[in-house]
């Protein structure tokens, strides 16, 4: 009983020592798009998978749909102190959070993401005239609009059309997105450019982006290492948007690298 005991503790121990993660999904996902990915990051970490506003779970959808609305939100559900990895849209998320409490963030990690995804004259990005396209069809059809954006994603991709089925499954495991949600999500990556506010963070800062993103270009990083020279990127060289989907192992080795880096 005693060596049962003992063992039982060190084992409270151990997962009390592995350091908070904080998962922040994308535009039109919801938290179980992790699924696949956790079993790799729990050998490492205490994951938290959270929902944003509006989003699988979370019921509680702020009007208008602002970043500073969403941040409030999403506060009270992280850790005392935590590294947040934000996907595509999360990662705007994850900014904001960062800038905002300070003292709960350990590091920031951004995942086929970027504080300003239109394209700019200085900053490669998304096409106003596709992304005009994209809000048209959302106005028609959200449901069908979504199942579009995953194909999208996975474009590029060697493994696409298996990606494409595991975002589907995951996504249809909660319930659908609120339509402020939706709408709200989608003008937030064509309005936000956090880049001033990344450049002022206090905390480390970590990149990774697929050389095939079609979302996301490659062409961003050189960029953000010229906005933030103290980041550190990393190119999944056969990845498109959602390398913890295509490469799982390999994004969880990249995150076992960040940790790694953690001050003790």
């Amino acid at each position: 009983m005693f060596i049962w005991r003992l063992f039982w503790s060190m084992e409270q121990v151990s997962e009390q020592s592995k350091p908070d993660l904080v998962l922040l999904h994308g535009w039109g996902m919801n938290q179980a798009v992790w699924l696949q990915w956790l079993a790799l990051l729990q050998r490492d970490w205490q994951v938290n998978t959270l929902d944003l506003p509006g989003f699988g779970l979370s019921k509680n959808c702020p009007e208008p749909y602002a970043l500073a609305a969403l941040a409030e939100q999403l506060q009270p559900q992280l850790p005392a102190k935590a590294v947040l990895c934000g996907w595509s849209l999360g990662g705007l998320v994850a900014i904001e959070l960062a800038k905002r409490y300070p003292q709960q963030v350990q590091a920031l990690v951004l995942l086929a993401s970027t504080p300003c995804f239109m394209a700019q004259a200085d900053w490669p990005g998304m096409s106003a005239r596709i992304f005009s396209q994209f809000q048209q069809q959302l106005s028609h059809n959200i449901p069908l609009t979504i199942q579009r954006f995953l194909a999208i994603q996975a474009m590029g991709s060697p493994s696409a059309k298996d990606d494409i089925k595991q975002l589907r499954q995951a996504i249809l495991q909660l319930p659908e997105p609120q339509q402020v949600a939706v709408v709200g999500g989608l003008e937030l990556l064509q309005s936000c450019d956090l880049r001033a506010e990344l450049a002022r963070l206090q905390v480390p800062v970590f990149a990774g982006f697929g050389r095939l993103d079609t979302l996301v270009p490659i062409a961003v990083q050189p960029a953000l290492q010229q906005l933030m020279p103290a980041v550190q990127t990393h190119c999944f060289p056969h990845a498109s948007h959602a390398p913890f989907i295509s490469h799982p192992v390999e994004s969880a080795a990249w995150l076992r690298q960040i940790q790694q880096q953690l001050p003790a």
